[in-house]
């Protein structure tokens, strides 16, 4: 099979192994007579791929008792109302650190329902950076403290995750859940849509602590109310099934890879191979700061943009797509997702050195 390289921010890459058990199940899945895309989000069948998605997750992120895990639909984008909606209670006010787009876009969300301090931003060096914890101005008296642990337009990620004392912390994780062993306890909420690591678009995985359901504002649309959505089982409308199912079938190639201990590994060695590339040559350059730049999203700009065109071409010409910038930065973006293998990252940076010989 001829699969070119894709370097998409998302939708993304999916590993071929889940691609081949979906294809082998499209029509009839496991004797039914039916595509799970056909079902009944009731039937026997389908709770039980929802429940063994669900116990892979759990298992995956050693997720505590006391959360409840959702799969809801509207993507991280419609989180970004949710999560105002479901966790002010009585408070008037939250806090934000601004690291880039999804972040920008997450507070303008939230000022139609209360008021999002910007408590931390990194703009005025054009979002190259997390700003410093010892910078961030928090107010204890907020519902909660919410960042973006990944930006993946401008390639900025949290190495480390940030002590925000009692406040609960919300983080949008939607291009690195998955990719690396993660301490679900530090988090009030984690969010994240699906396509990145986790399956096709249309999914949103929520992770809630359970003492925070209790706080959704009485305005809150249902198809919003996390309480709501956990006490159906993330089926108190249809769920986005089909995705829901590859989203399962991802979880199990985790799990037979190791699962994401090994994902971080294969993660990181891919990132170092590229920017060891990148910054090894006047040619390219990355313009995030180094213990910020996203093991996901690898952003670079040419020594001359007039040649990005010709860059992207040659790229496409190679089998290797979609590492033109988001339009709003410009420049390239690799993004490197558990499902890109570490080939398409040697396959780029030869390609990267063969056009820097090529244009110098």
């Amino acid at each position: 099979m001829n699969r070119a390289f894709n370097f998409s921010a998302g939708p993304a890459t999916l590993p071929l192994e889940v691609l081949e058990e979906a294809g082998a199940e499209l029509f009839d899945y496991r004797g039914t007579g039916m595509s799970v895309m056909e079902m009944s989000h009731r039937s026997p069948e389908f709770i039980d791929i929802a429940q063994r998605a669900e116990a892979d997750l759990r298992e995956l992120l050693d997720v505590p008792t006391d959360y409840a895990v959702l799969f809801l639909q509207g993507g991280a984008t419609a989180q970004f109302a949710a999560v105002p909606l479901n966790l002010l209670g009585d408070r008037v006010s939250a806090d934000y650190v601004n690291t880039g787009a999804w972040a920008t876009k997450a507070i303008s969300e939230a000022q139609r329902y209360c008021r999002a301090n910007v408590v931390a931003s990194s703009e005025a060096t054009n979002f190259d950076r997390v700003p410093p914890r010892a910078d961030w101005q928090l107010d204890p008296r907020a519902a909660y403290v919410h960042i973006v642990g990944n930006e993946t337009i401008g390639g900025v990620e949290f190495h480390d995750f940030p002590d925000v004392g009692a406040v609960p912390l919300v983080a949008d994780m939607s291009s690195t859940l998955l990719s690396r062993p993660l301490d679900v306890s530090r988090f009030g909420v984690i969010y994240a849509g699906a396509q990145k690591n986790i399956g096709p678009a249309g999914l949103v995985l929520v992770v809630v602590r359970r003492d925070l359901l209790d706080r959704a504002r009485p305005d809150t649309p249902s198809v919003l109310d996390w309480s709501l959505n956990a006490e159906n089982e993330s089926m108190y409308n249809t769920p986005a099934t089909y995705s829901w199912y590859i989203a399962g079938l991802v979880f199990r190639w985790i799990k037979r890879q190791g699962g994401l201990t090994v994902m971080a590994q294969h993660n990181r060695t891919k990132a170092q191979k590229l920017y060891r590339a990148i910054d090894s040559s006047n040619f390219y350059r990355c313009p995030v700061i180094e213990h910020n730049r996203s093991l996901m999203n690898v952003t670079f700009t040419l020594a001359d943009e007039s040649l990005d065109k010709a860059f992207v071409k040659g790229a496409e010409a190679a089998g290797m797509r979609n590492l033109k910038g988001h339009r709003s930065v410009g420049g390239m973006r690799a993004s490197i997702y558990n499902a890109v293998p570490e080939a398409a990252v040697d396959a780029l940076v030869d390609y990267m050195a063969a056009f820097e010989t090529e244009h110098v």
